[in-house]
């Protein structure tokens, strides 16, 4: 298995975990964290990262 990271992007049904250069996602889910929980669990077993896209609702102070 390869060790490719693992992407939480936004998707038109939610929140999709994509791996990097994959055309599909891996998985689609109804909120950012189930699929942080879920790409996170695939990167772990893959010894790869995790990376999240989109807005944060709250960004540091600058």
């Amino acid at each position: 298995m390869t060790k490719r990271n693992q992407h939480v992007v936004p998707h038109a049904d939610g929140w999709a975990v994509k791996p990097v250069g994959g055309e599909r996602a891996t998985s689609v889910h109804r909120t950012q964290k189930e699929a942080i929980d879920r790409g996170r669990e695939i990167a772990r077993n893959q010894g790869s990262e995790l990376l999240v896209h989109g807005n944060d609702p709250f960004p540091p102070k600058s």
